[in-house]
């Protein structure tokens, strides 16, 4: 179901311009046959044209109920589906997969680097793509409200991601398909991840499909008290 609805809001505007030809043709042919019907004389060729009038009509009012359909879809069910449906990449299930803390060798690593190095943002840009809360090296508990701005030209739809500090391997949270202007992002309940050290990554496209370098924040996820 979630390709059909991409289908039909990917190519939106050629599904109205096909049914819109399809309608031109099938309404004049419904135009064109009740015409003669009318001015038929004959048994035969008022039957004819009955027959030829029937299939329009039909023709035309299964063109119309998809183009309502269409308009339907389009306008009210559409733009309230989850952003997540538009996203090909998958998101992993992080309740059945828990995410490993890190390494020794990593620690090791990070314990040599002053405080503000370790946690720092990257690649975060004010008042376009970035993540007010949670801050550089945050202690995160339980479920959250993410704040930021996601406020670029052209844009398509921003998501959030999750990841242990030094793997590769990111967890879709949730996605976003409106202008966000140091506001809400969205949820984030981390209840289910290993407590640890971790990535959280706001990741932005615009209208084209290019993928703009993300934001960055390195948290640290604590148990529940």
């Amino acid at each position: 179901m979630a390709e059909f609805y991409k289908f039909l809001a990917s190519y939106e505007v050629l599904i109205y311009i096909l049914l819109a030809i399809g309608g031109l043709f099938s309404f004049r042919w419904l135009w064109r046959s009740w015409r003669e019907w009318q001015v038929a004389v004959y048994s035969l060729e008022r039957e004819f044209s009955s027959r030829r009038f029937g299939r329009s009509a039909a023709i035309s009012t299964f063109i119309a109920i998809l183009f309502c359909a269409e308009f339907f879809m389009a306008t009210f069910i559409i733009p309230g589906l989850p952003a997540e449906v538009f996203i090909s990449t998958p998101t992993l299930d992080l309740i059945s997969t828990p995410l490993g803390t890190l390494s020794a060798e990593m620690m090791t690593q990070f314990s040599g680097l002053p405080p503000q190095a370790a946690a720092s943002s990257t690649g975060c840009i004010p008042s376009q793509i970035d993540i007010t809360f949670p801050q550089p090296g945050d202690e995160i508990k339980g479920a959250i409200e993410l704040s930021g701005t996601v406020d670029i030209p052209n844009f398509g739809f921003y998501k959030y991601e999750v990841a242990p500090t030094g793997s590769d391997t990111w967890a879709t949270i949730s996605a976003g398909r409106a202008i966000v202007n140091n506001g809400s992002l969205g949820r984030w309940d981390a209840t289910a991840l290993t407590p640890g050290d971790y990535q959280l990554r706001l990741v932005v496209t615009d209208n084209q499909g290019q993928i703009l370098p993300p934001c960055v924040v390195p948290v640290r996820v604590v148990p529940l008290q």
